[in-house]
């Protein structure tokens, strides 16, 4: 199972006869085990990673880390509840350190990020503070490098 998680989250693209074959299980053990996991809720969906600026796609990413009190008796799940229905959240992390929450916020422009902290997000019960951090440039995400490399050539070797 862990195998063919892997393939499929290197490349979603993947279908049961490919992965069959990289894997060397029968075709039909693969398929039924990707069913499986799907109606588990294992495999989520299937999802394509897009470099919006080479797109030309104008899109601000900010990172909001956010401090809150806990309610008593429900602990941060109640409040983790409340920001992810709001729909300009892109990713939420409960975290250890200096903060309770690192929340990825995405938006058209750095104004729209602006306003979704400062009238939705900082005024939520249980929330104590806020600072947003805004994406300047993406070199790598979810594992795919996002930045053209220049190829490398060797130098000469000299005597």
């Amino acid at each position: 199972m862990e195998e063919i998680l892997q393939l499929l989250s290197e490349d979603a693209r993947l279908t049961p006869a490919q992965i069959a074959e990289r894997t060397g299980r029968p075709e039909v053990e693969v398929r039924d085990t990707i069913s499986k996991l799907e109606k588990d809720r294992v495999i989520r969906r299937y999802k394509t990673v897009i470099d919006w600026e080479k797109a030309g796609v104008e899109h601000v990413f900010g990172f909001i880390e956010v401090r809150v009190s806990p309610e008593r008796g429900l602990g941060f799940d109640a409040v983790a509840e409340r920001i992810m229905e709001f729909s300009e959240v892109h990713s939420l992390y409960l975290m250890s350190g200096d903060y309770d929450f690192l929340v990825v916020v995405q938006g058209r422009t750095m104004r729209d990020i602006a306003y979704f902290v400062a009238e939705k997000l900082a005024p939520l019960e249980h929330v104590v503070s806020t600072a947003t951090h805004f994406v300047l440039k993406r070199y790598k995400v979810d594992g795919d490098i996002l930045v053209d490399r220049a190829e490398v050539e060797r130098l000469p070797v000299t005597p």
